[in-house]
């Protein structure tokens, strides 16, 4: 259920936008037709079309004249095409969406930007809407009003050519060409079009910021429409998906964690947008077009579960490479490229979406002490090598990195893994990643036949076992969110799944029971109570769907099969109707808050309902 935002709210539900993506860049496009997000030339660059933060950020419109809702909406099966459907009084229209997709450009020259090996497809760098009448006629409108820099840079448009089906905006040291079948004029930094398509008829709007040209014809249009079809489909088509009910979601969300991947480093973003607010009107806004380390273990889990091997060794060499660089210092972030410094930024000139401010570039949490980052490191080349039973010299002196990292610093406070903004504590999920790296660590050591590593590795994560079990339970057997208190925390989930406690440890149930029955809302988990938790920030916020869909996993996991999985149609039942998830679902309205579309959420969608899937096996085979 998408409920609207506000009354008179001038912003579409979150959950109501489309995602595309070149795995480049991405853009969000409005119910009404109109680009709202795209940023150049990378999904971390500044907007040019950024009218989902301010009214006034810039947009890029395509629709019937005098209609702002849609019959319909959907993705071409199997693809990252939006198709939405009008119905006006004269006729109906269809108008298709995509970020092109074509052969690899780069025959004669090198790119410059891709750190992996380049596959035969690559980004068009071209927005290419392409419109039809399928009856009656109708009458369409093109509206392109690009401001440059995050809203700062109106742009200044001029006809490259002595006629009127091609325009230029410039601003801010960026260029962008606009090409089309219909005819161009300019009011101010607005560049519009207006013609009638009568039934059978098809028009074309292309906008690109490359060297590579955009298509010169409807039919061309079409054929490179086309090709970019093929394309998705046939890397649809690679993956290993069970034939169950809920495939959909399962290749939406796999189609989706594939658009936020920035190709040329294999890097996954944890989110297209920065500053949709967790809390309505709120300050809990921040920039999430980052790589996540802490994601690692897990996106490789999903991607290697549907057999996307090739994109999970890309992201797993994305967070080799930074492992390598930082030695002993991970970050819990970087940017796509790979860069290390993320200064956080506030755009004062931006309102924000519905007002929620402030709206932020950056994120200041690159440099917190987080002590998940070792765990999730060397989590990630644990499975990385059970693919392969082989770990190279390369590897292996990451993890003695790593591990050796965690051990030292386990013993001291941190900022959890939710990142909160106030004072350091002993969080207990953190002590469980060391753990993790430790046992993980130890693992691998026997596997290269180091036992005086593999000794000591285990015995030091029996020691942060004992340590966490002797600190972190209350009176209940319930493992709580730090040392010095008896509140939830939904990270807590995670213990199960990564087997720091049995499943049929007394402990363990009793943890995911607690979590399941007191840090829920209409049975969506939230990740703590904000009166019990210090994370430096006002106001409150919605449930988070991926520790929802944690709760699904780690319920499958402790045998409450039936539990989980009537908690998973809910939280599918969720889902926008374009099968894509926010950040946080509002428990009361089902409204998605944060940004959009977040890859952990599908992350753990996929892993949720996997783990149903065995589930359903298992009872089948008794």
């Amino acid at each position: 259920m998408n409920v609207e935002p506000r009354a008179g709210s001038a912003f579409p539900p979150i959950a109501d936008y489309g995602f595309l993506s070149d795995c480049e860049t991405t853009a969000l496009v409005a119910p009404n037709g109109a680009v709202e997000w795209l940023c150049l030339p990378r999904m971390d660059s500044p907007s040019v079309f950024g009218a989902i933060l301010d009214r006034d950020a810039g947009t890029f419109r395509l629709h019937p004249d005098g209609a702002d809702v849609p019959a319909a909406r959907r993705y071409v099966p199997g693809t990252m095409v939006l198709e939405t459907t009008w119905c006006t009084r004269s006729g109906w229209l269809q108008v298709l969406d995509v970020l092109l997709m074509g052969p690899w450009h780069h025959d004669t020259e090198r790119s410059g930007s891709h750190r992996r090996a380049p596959t035969d497809y690559d980004a068009d760098h071209v927005l290419l809407r392409v419109a039809r009448c399928l009856s009656g006629q109708v009458q369409l409108r093109m509206e392109c009003a690009p401001v440059f820099d995050y809203g700062r840079e109106p742009a200044h448009w001029s006809y490259p050519d002595g006629g009127y089906r091609a325009a230029r905006a410039s601003g801010g040291g960026s260029e962008l060409l606009l090409t089309t079948d219909t005819n161009i004029g300019f009011e101010g930094s607005l560049a519009t079009s207006r013609t009638l398509l009568k039934e059978g008829e098809w028009r074309f709007v292309a906008l690109s910021w490359s060297e590579h040209a955009p298509p010169g014809n409807v039919d061309e249009a079409l054929e490179r429409l086309t090709w970019t079809e093929h394309h998705w489909r046939h890397w649809l088509d690679r993956g290993d998906f069970p034939d169950h009910r809920w495939l959909p979601y399962l290749q939406r969300s796999a189609l989706t964690l594939k658009g936020l991947t920035f190709a040329p480093t294999g890097a996954i973003a944890a989110a297209a947008t920065t500053s949709l607010p967790e809390t309505p009107g709120g300050e809990r806004n921040w920039d999430y077009r980052y790589s996540w380390i802490r994601d690692s273990a897990l996106a490789l889990w999903a991607l290697y579960a549907l057999g996307f091997d090739w994109e999970a060794n890309d992201f797993f060499y994305f967070v080799a490479e930074a492992a390598e660089a930082a030695a002993g210092h991970l970050q819990i972030m970087y940017g796509v490229d790979g860069r290390a410094q993320l200064d956080e930024e506030v755009l004062a000139h931006l309102d924000g979406y519905e007002g929620a401010y402030p709206v932020r570039i950056g994120n200041g949490a690159y440099d917190q002490a987080q002590h998940d980052v070792w765990g999730a490191a060397v989590g990630a080349i644990y499975q990385y090598v059970r693919s392969r039973d082989r770990l190279d010299d390369r590897l292996w002196s990451i993890v003695v990195t790593q591990v050796e990292a965690a051990l030292e610093h386990w013993r001291g406070p941190d900022r959890g893994p939710w990142e909160v903004r106030g004072e350091p504590q002993h969080f207990t999920t953190s002590k469980i990643a060391c753990w993790l790296a430790a046992d993980r660590g130890a693992r691998l050591a026997a596997l290269r036949g180091d036992e005086k590593r593999e000794d000591r590795w285990r015995r030091a994560a029996e020691e942060i076992r004992e340590d966490v079990l002797a600190h972190a339970v209350d009176d209940r057997g319930v493992l709580c969110q730090h040392y010095a208190t008896t509140a939830l925390d939904a990270s807590l989930l995670l213990m199960p799944i990564v087997g720091f406690l049995s499943p049929d440890d007394p402990r363990c149930r009793a943890t995911v029971l607690a979590i399941a029955d007191e840090l829920t809302q209409d049975d969506l988990v939230l990740r703590y109570l904000v009166e019990d938790t210090d994370d430096g920030l006002s106001g409150e916020e919605g449930t988070f769907t991926i520790c929802s869909f944690a709760l699904v996993s780690a319920l499958a996991v402790i045998g409450e099969v039936d539990r989980a999985t009537a908690l998973c149609e809910k939280l599918l039942g969720s889902a926008s109707s374009l099968h894509l998830y926010a950040e946080e679902i509002d428990p009361h309205s089902g409204r998605h808050l944060g940004n959009f579309p977040q890859a952990f959420t599908h992350l753990g969608l996929i892993q949720a309902v996997m783990n149903i899937v065995r589930a359903e096996k298992r009872a089948a085979r008794r």
